[in-house]
């Protein structure tokens, strides 16, 4: 699923009436969406108090079309249409869609009846895609009556809730916050990044009429079961151990024995056909202990590099770094290994951080790095603060100019491409800001890509989308502050079940 500028919006708008569908049909089209989710969500609808607040742009337009579908369908037991502007200033479809509301009877006020406030409804169809500076004026008056004194309504924005900058994932001042949203064609920057996607509510992607092709070149996506389809189909009648993929885990060391058999069973939740986990001698036994699947190879300083040299023979994915350490010779093993493995190679922790400040590159090499936006600072020489301003820039930015996948951890995790492709993950819950996680994650992507070599762009979506949701899914289970780094292997077969059932999961 895209993810579109407002600008890009703009242009897919006019290219699509170029084609012969015109905008207020368009409109048209967007209002009647809104309605069939207020029928969904709210299935009583004539029994409720609706208030619909519109400006005086096409948002306000969708919000009138709104407005004249629930006076002549529904009839709903009140019904409060505002127009915060003057009819003078609606233009185009907008003012053609108040003519129309006008001609039905329905009744248009010009500020906010004191017995709308009694509304279980509140439609939101103030300032649409096109705002460029924080809302001010009457504008931001009615944003924080939405917010503020509406005690019995849920809201429902028309597009984007008001006030909020679509291009952005940080606010620019106060916005609307709804508890459900409607935007159509495809989502917007705003809709998919955070925090301002915490203040969207459930959203509804909605078509309109624009043909996708008109917008499938956009680097932009958010991930979606549907994109990952081949992960979730049955295997293959004939398959062994020998088809789905040999990981090995170099990771662990003394006291950190536990993050290497986090990978290493993450592996093998994620289907790898075998495991091994590489690691200083005195973790093997600590190691071994957590899955009797797992099998081990012991690494001895002195001669690190010859025996993970050996050691990597035949095998098809590496994970490497979790509790690897970060004493001079697991370093130089890194660096080397980073340099010179031909199997694709999934990055993380210590092992990013013995790349950090060096001049290392993934070209002709397939390198996953899955940085938190600490260790995401120290490969791009900038502070944590930094980096999170603007993570999209960062991980795009890295991802094109070392060649390299680039999995940027944190809410709405990015997932950005060699070729400057850059998903958005939507799955995921502060549940999971507990040590381990991010091993889980490393073992599942490496599980995921001995699986799919032929497609890797698709096993990391789907390890990171999974990961996420059986986040989700032990948290509504287990609690928020009870769930730990293991339960999410407990959830990930739940987790695969409800994508192949819903494979457009918002």
């Amino acid at each position: 699923m895209k993810v579109l500028t407002a600008a890009q919006m703009r242009e897919v708008d006019r290219r699509t009436i170029e084609m012969g569908i015109p905008g207020i049909v368009l409109m048209e089209n967007a209002g009647h969406r809104v309605v069939e989710l207020l029928a969904e969500k709210f299935p009583s609808l004539a029994a409720h108090r609706i208030a619909i607040l519109c400006g005086k742009g096409n948002n306000g337009g969708d919000g009138m079309v709104v407005a004249r579908q629930l006076f002549t369908r529904f009839r709903p037991a009140a019904l409060h249409v505002v127009l915060l502007a003057a009819p003078d200033d609606l233009k185009g479809d907008a003012a053609q869609n108040y003519r129309m509301l006008q001609a039905c009877g329905c009744p248009v006020a010009r500020e906010i009846p004191a017995e709308a406030r009694l509304a279980t409804i509140v439609v939101d169809a103030l300032l649409g895609t096109g705002l460029t500076g924080p809302a001010a004026g009457a504008m931001l008056d009615a944003i924080r009556q939405i917010n503020c004194s509406f005690p019995l309504a849920k809201v429902v924005a028309v597009d984007i809730p008001s006030g909020m900058p679509s291009d952005s994932g940080e606010p620019l001042s106060e916005c609307a916050r709804a508890d459900y949203t409607v935007t159509f064609t495809a989502p917007k920057f705003a809709h998919a990044l955070a925090p301002n996607c915490d203040a969207v509510g459930e959203l509804r992607v909605a078509a309109i009429g624009s043909p996708p092709a008109l917008y499938d070149s956009i680097w932009l996506s958010l991930v979606q079961p549907a994109m990952f389809r081949g992960v979730l189909a049955p295997r293959p009648r004939a398959g062994h151990k020998g088809t789905f993929g040999h990981v090995l885990a170099i990771a662990g060391s003394r006291g950190k024995t536990g993050a290497a058999a986090m990978c290493g069973m993450a592996a093998l939740r994620a289907g790898a056909g075998l495991v091994t986990v590489a690691s200083e001698q005195s973790a093997i036994p600590v190691i071994a202990g957590h899955a009797a699947e797992l099998m081990t190879e012991p690494l001895t300083t002195g001669s690190l590099w010859s025996a993970v040299e050996k050691i990597a023979e035949k095998k098809d994915v590496i994970a490497i770094g979790p509790g690897l350490g970060e004493d001079p010779e697991t370093v130089a093993m890194v660096r080397r290994a980073f340099t010179e493995f031909p199997q694709p190679m999934v990055v993380d922790a210590d092992a990013l951080n013995a790349l950090a400040g060096t001049p290392w590159s993934g070209a002709g090499k397939f390198r996953v790095l899955t940085p938190h936006p600490g260790e995401m600072g120290r490969l791009c020489g900038k502070t944590t603060a930094e980096i999170s301003a603007d993570r999209l820039a960062a991980a795009r930015g890295l991802a094109m100019d070392r060649q390299v996948t680039v999995v940027l951890k944190g809410e709405r995790t990015l997932i950005a491409f060699a070729d400057g492709r850059v998903r958005i993950n939507p799955t995921g819950t502060p549940a999971m800001g507990t040590g381990g996680t991010g091993d889980i994650l490393t073992g599942l992507i490496a599980g995921l890509l001995g699986q799919f070599r032929d497609d890797p762009g698709q096993a990391i979506a789907a390890a990171v989308y999974l990961h996420g949701l059986s986040g989700e899914l032990g948290a509504a289970a287990l609690t928020e502050k009870c769930l730990t780094a293991t339960d999410l292997l407990r959830y990930l077969p739940a987790a695969l079940e409800e994508c192949a059932r819903l494979p457009h999961r918002l």
